[in-house]
């Protein structure tokens, strides 16, 4: 589970970089360089996505959630915006909700 876990975080990070590179770019923010580092990063995320256990949507639903919580702390991080108590708590029921998924799939 906590392979699994991991894989989902890395992959996510992965998604964010190589959708948040280009949107710097496109909003004049930095250079078209930025393009070059963003598409090796979604390639990544592909690869990344090849490596999941099994490509079902239960699969994908838990990496949702992971993803959600990724990208609130991404916005904490590295937009530098402090999450609100509903971003948080939001982050948490889906990580819930994939924990029940997860844990279901297992019986």
């Amino acid at each position: 589970m906590t392979k699994t876990f991991g894989l989902f975080l890395l992959t996510a990070i992965a998604e964010l970089l190589g959708c948040y590179l280009p949107m710097l770019w496109l909003n004049n923010k930095g250079s078209a360089w930025l393009l070059l580092p963003a598409a090796i990063s979604l390639t990544a995320f592909v690869w990344l996505l090849s490596l999941h256990p099994a490509a079902s949507g239960r699969v994908y639903a838990a990496y949702g959630a992971v993803y959600i919580a990724t990208a609130i702390f991404w916005l904490w991080s590295v937009d530098g915006i402090a999450p609100r108590w509903t971003d948080l708590l939001g982050a948490g029921l889906a990580l819930s909700g994939a924990a029940v998924i997860a844990l279901g799939a297992r019986s």
